[in-house]
């Protein structure tokens, strides 16, 4: 399968394989159309499939911002055994890694980011907002996790 556009549109294709537990499908991603005849040829290996609770895969980025918005996120977060943050913070900006274990987190706003890997990050807040891939979450949270699936997707490129 050949999925030409963003990271949300992989992700929204990612989560219906997912769902329909349909992980062995070989999948392409490319920015352009014409880029998709290099993707025919090109070679599957499985990487890490990052989702949340929800069931909702990120490919690009996930970010855990305060509410209201331009708010500090206010609580806590976790990836596997190691603290990210206790307290008031910017944001946190979590990542798929091509390897495992599988995510990568770092707390923004604090000059160079300073990246934790691991399975799985969890937050415990206040109060946040989770924008996933670009696209913000309807409702404010209080508690949020992404984490490497058991079955990773099959990455062809």
């Amino acid at each position: 399968m050949i999925v030409v556009g963003s990271h949300a549109d992989l992700a929204g294709v990612l989560t219906q394989l997912l769902r329909a537990d349909r992980l062995d499908v070989e999948v392409a991603h490319v920015r352009r159309s014409w880029q998709a005849r290099r993707a025919v040829r090109g070679v599957a290996t499985r990487v890490p499939l990052i989702r949340d609770e929800t069931g909702t895969v990120i490919v690009g980025a996930a970010e855990w911002r305060g509410n209201p918005a331009g708010s500090a996120l206010r609580g806590e977060a976790v990836v596997d055994d190691t603290v990210l943050f206790d307290g008031d913070v910017p944001g946190v900006r979590v990542e798929p890694t091509p390897t495992m274990p599988g995510l990568r987190a770092a707390v923004l706003g604090r000059g160079r980011l300073s990246w934790v890997t691991g399975r799985a990050a969890q937050l415990g807040t206040t109060g946040a907002i989770v924008c996933r891939d670009g696209a913000p979450g309807p409702r404010p949270v209080r508690r949020s996790t992404f984490y490497r699936h058991t079955e990773g997707w099959l990455r062809v490129g």
